[in-house]
């Protein structure tokens, strides 16, 4: 188990420790964040005939348990997208992969990509929710239609466009990092599985965006 060497960020009266494996851990809750895991994907890929690595998605279950181990947390928040569409075999591993945590809350705000039966969720203890106020933060999938515009229930934690910021050298080489982006009104998570892209958002939009390393998580503005 490789241990996570994150950037704590104390935001609204609250301790946040910003993962490089693309988490939140929010230490008043002793809760483990994360957002559009898309589990099933690999499966959902290769059922169409598109050779993608078997591993991959085991490796970010890998990623998940390493993490819990770590931190020990009592709830495990997923900001949408769990899994990826419909049902397939990768669903097996995901089960067996809960039952190694029983005693863990999981919790789901559903996404856009979460469209199996809410009953799979529910046989295997996991909450659902449209949208979650927890503390000072309102839990939801799609970041707000106007982000100048405050939300009822509080500073929003979201997920679903998959944040990147990009970096120029001065050679004008380029490269877009996963990143953490916190605005007036609310902070997007960087996508936490690796079968997922990233799009670049402009860093005027966020007041505070931190870059996403191999090992650690850098402040960018």
């Amino acid at each position: 188990m490789t241990m996570s060497v994150g950037t704590p960020f104390q935001f609204l009266d609250q301790d946040l420790l910003l993962l490089p494996q693309k988490a939140i851990y929010w230490q008043q809750e002793n809760a483990l964040i994360a957002a559009d895991v898309h589990f099933g994907k690999v499966g959902h890929f290769r059922k169409a005939g598109i050779a993608i690595p078997r591993n991959m998605e085991q490796d970010d279950l890998a990623m998940l348990s390493d993490l819990i181990h770590e931190h020990q947390p009592q709830k495990l928040i997923f900001l949408g997208d769990l899994f990826h569409s419909d049902m397939n075999n990768d669903w097996d591993w995901f089960v067996l992969w809960r039952s190694q945590f029983p005693k863990l809350q999981i919790i789901l705000i559903k996404g856009n990509h979460d469209i199996i039966s809410d009953k799979n969720y529910i046989d295997l203890g996991i909450t659902l929710h449209k949208k979650l106020i927890m503390g000072p933060f309102l839990m939801l999938h799609h970041p707000l239609a106007n982000p100048e515009q405050k939300e009822e229930g509080g500073y929003v934690l979201c997920g679903h466009i998959h944040p990147g910021v990009s970096l120029v050298g001065r050679g004008r080489q380029s490269v877009t990092l996963p990143c953490f982006a916190f605005g007036k009104n609310q902070a997007i998570l960087p996508s936490f599985g690796r079968f997922t892209g990233k799009v670049a958002i402009l860093s005027r939009k966020a007041d505070r965006v931190f870059g996403v390393l191999k090992d650690k998580v850098i402040a960018i503005t």
